[in-house]
Formats: structure tokens, C-alpha cells, sequence
């Protein structure tokens, strides 16, 4: 089949759109969903296609941050340097637990009634808010800094937290974020923590949503699938590290007037 140029512009398009957001506190789904509605692009292969281009973002994780995720040995030190790595993947492992539950069990009744521009409006108005308490409540307090600082408990809140994320529009990384700064990281490290744990939380949900709706890829769409692949792992690159430097210098408010914003006027179109 011959694919337009104007589906492989909304492909690109969508793709920008996916490796900007992922990682930002505004909701990647939220986004999709929105613009996949205004560009007609929606359907059994537009959400196909939407769970694909996550892998591309979030290889750009394990790309950007390969000397954490794969450290190189100090011979000298082996036994701390295993003890160290595994005690934080377990960590990982307990915040990625929680919403892999839920989500496994209710995946099916989210996506009915709850994956739409409405519930995104709203859940983009309502985190927005509790994002502007969250950063005025706290701009006093000291936080711990170093992902090796993170605790069991702060892992298990920050996977709760998560849960929240199910819910288009909430966002995953502001709901860990978030969650990890109540319970006492700075900006920074609640960030990286959140990158860590995107990993394993993206894979399984791109694996098992790919496996449910496998019917829906064909491989006359692999042309505009790559190409939302690959711009979504290129533009998620520029906007982690973009992101980690103005959160070293700036709040998260920004972040939560443009949802509330966003979500404002998607109501009032609606």
C-alpha cells in the first residue's frame, strides 16, 4: 500500500509529540489522544500505532543513561558494586509493581471509559493544581539528592503514585515525580528515578498492549510506524536533557499553569 505524505506528516507529527511529552509532567497520552482527535487519526491502528512510538522514547531512556543501567565493574569493589546495583532495581521493581497490578487487572475498563478528551481536560486541570500545592508547600523543605539515597518506603509511595497514571491526562512522570518529592527527593533525583522506572513500566505496558492488539499491525504500515519510531526516540533525547537542566534551576510551575491552561481550553472547545 502506498503511504501519503501527509500520513507520514501526522506519523512524524505524532511522534514529536510522544518524545516531548513522555517524560514531561504534562501527559504524553493526554497529548496523543488530543491531537490524534483533531488530526483524524484515531482507531484500532492510531492506538497501535501510539504504543509503538513509546519504545522509541523510551529507548531513548536506556540510551541517555546506558552507564547506569549498564556500569562498568570496579574489580576492587564487585561485591558492593552488585549489592548497590540490585538493591536499586529492587527498588525499581517495588514502585513498578502497584500500577502493573491495577493496571493488568483494569487495563481493559480504563480504556473504555476513561480514554477520552474529557477525562483528559480534567485530569490535566486537577494535576496542575496539585502540582502548584505540591512545589508551594515544599519550596522550604530540604530533600535528599542521589538516586542512591532513594528508600524502600519513597520507592513504594513513587509506585503508588504511579497508579495515579493510569488515568489519561495525569501523566506519568508528574504523578512520580510528584510522588517522590512529597516523601522527600529534590527535583532532580525525583526526576532520574522516574526515567528508571519508565523502563520497566513503558516496556510491559507497550508489550502487552502490542500482544492485544496485534491484529491491528500490518506491514503496510511498518513505513509510518518507523517513522514515528524514530522521531520519537530523536526528540525524546532533546527534551530529557532539555528538561534536566531547567528543572536544576526552575520549579515545576511552568509545568502546571500549562496544564491547567491546556486543560481549560480543551474543555472549552469541547
Amino acid at each position: 500500500m502506498d503511504v501519503s505524505l501527509l500520513e507520514l506528516g501526522k506519523a512524524a507529527l505524532l511522534g514529536v509529540i510522544e518524545g516531548v511529552t513522555e517524560f514531561l509532567p504534562i501527559s504524553s497520552t493526554g497529548h496523543l489522544i488530543v491531537v490524534g482527535e483533531a488530526i483524524g487519526f484515531t482507531g484500532d491502528r492510531a492506538k497501535s500505532f501510539e504504543v509503538f512510538i513509546q519504545l522509541g522514547a523510551i529507548l531513548s531512556v536506556v540510551w541517555l543513561y546506558r552507564e547506569k543501567i549498564f556500569p562498568q565493574r570496579d574489580e576492587s569493589a564487585d561485591s558492593n558494586f552488585s549489592k548497590g546495583w540490585m538493591a536499586f532495581w529492587t527498588k525499581v521493581l517495588v514502585s513498578f509493581l502497584p500500577a502493573a497490578v491495577i493496571g493488568f487487572f483494569f487495563h481493559s475498563y480504563i480504556k473504555s471509559h476513561f480514554f477520552t478528551p474529557e477525562t483528559v481536560a480534567l485530569a490535566l486541570i486537577g494535576g496542575g493544581i496539585v502540582m502548584l500545592g505540591i512545589e508551594y508547600f515544599l519550596k522550604k523543605r530540604d530533600a535528599a539528592t542521589g538516586l542512591e539515597r532513594v528508600s524502600f518506603g519513597q520507592a513504594l509511595w513513587i509506585g503508588i503514585a504511579q497508579i495515579l497514571a493510569l488515568i489519561p491526562g495525569v501523566s506519568r512522570s508528574g504523578a512520580t515525580i510528584m510522588g517522590g518529592m512529597l516523601k522527600g527527593l529534590d527535583r532532580k533525583t525525583a526526576a532520574e528515578y522516574s526515567f528508571f522506572l519508565a523502563i520497566p513500566t513503558m516496556f510491559a505496558a507497550t508489550i502487552y498492549d502490542l500482544w492485544k492488539s496485534r491484529e491491528a499491525v500490518v506491514a503496510d504500515d511498518a513505513l509510518i510506524f518507523g517513522v514515528g519510531f524514530i522521531v520519537a526516540f530523536v526528540s525524546a533525547i532533546v527534551a530529557i536533557k532539555t528538561f534536566m537542566k531547567f528543572i536544576s534551576t526552575h520549579s515545576f510551575k511552568g509545568f502546571a499553569w500549562y496544564r491547567i491552561l491546556f486543560g481549560v481550553v480543551l474543555l472549552f472547545l469541547l
